[in-house]
């Protein structure tokens, strides 16, 4: 009895570590949000906007991004048709759940800068793509209550899959529900639902690389499925660490262009 009594202590100590040690899904999304990227990025990307009856538009776009503490600042440039070149977006994340982050859009035909607001970055797509201006940055994760519904392999790929259900009521989606791989802690599916439960969008990763050690997109596609409409785009020239002026990521820097 003696035996047994202390077989079971043991049993039970090595469960609680277990479940000690267990990740939740706040932690599995912080891993995500703490994967290395270097201090500064920057890329070259094609945007393809896919229509309904199959018809595509292409654009080009030049990316930069620099860490500052914790917060984030990114700077995109339109480079290609000529319709939207010189087109700018500036954004700045803050990690500070209680402030706002910052986005300014520079149209070139109206020689003005536009600040998106907090609401309007939420529910607005970005330049008609299926991105919202939301998207584009990067999203605090305690917006989000996040829990583990379970571990599967996604096209053979071992992931966490994680539900995010948004703290507020202005958001877009009403939850949403991510594939994340745990070979790199890139999210290769995410579900998005509408108010009313139904799948609305739909996020894939195609591709993913490494370059200098860091792990990185190559191709992502974001479907409308109610709209049927898509969004591909695709990362080239990816470098990491290179030298970046803090003064790129302002608004004068934004309307003066590349």
């Amino acid at each position: 009895m003696k035996i047994a009594k202390t077989a079971a202590t043991i049993v039970v100590a090595l469960s609680a570590m277990v479940c000690a040690e267990a990740l939740t899904g706040r932690d599995i999304v912080q891993k995500v949000h703490d994967r290395p990227d270097g201090d500064t990025r920057s890329s070259e990307l094609s945007m393809t906007l896919v229509n309904k009856s199959g018809n595509k538009r292409e654009r080009k776009i030049t990316s930069f991004a620099m860490d500052v503490g914790k917060d984030t600042k990114q700077i995109m440039f339109f480079r290609y048709p000529n319709d939207v070149k010189g087109t700018g977006f500036l954004t700045v994340d803050y990690d500070d759940i209680s402030k706002d982050d910052d986005k300014w859009l520079y149209l070139p035909a109206m020689k003005k800068t536009r600040r998106i607001s907090g609401k309007s970055s939420k529910t607005d797509y970005f330049m008609g793509s299926d991105f919202t201006y939301d998207d584009v940055g990067q999203r605090n994760i305690d917006e989000d209550t996040h829990k583990l519904l379970r571990e599967e392999k996604l096209d053979g790929i071992d992931c966490w899959v994680i539900e995010s259900v948004p703290k507020k009521s202005d958001e877009i989606f009403s939850k949403k529900i991510m594939w994340i791989r745990k070979d790199c802690l890139i999210a290769a599916k995410v579900e998005y639902y509408d108010k009313l439960g139904k799948l609305h969008r739909l996020l894939k990763v195609e591709s993913v690389v490494q370059v200098d050690g860091f792990w990185a997109i190559g191709k992502m596609t974001m479907e409308n499925v109610q709209a049927n409409h898509k969004t591909i785009l695709e990362f080239g020239e990816l470098k990491f660490n290179i030298p970046l002026d803090a003064k790129t990521f302002t608004v004068p820097r934004l309307e003066r262009g590349l």
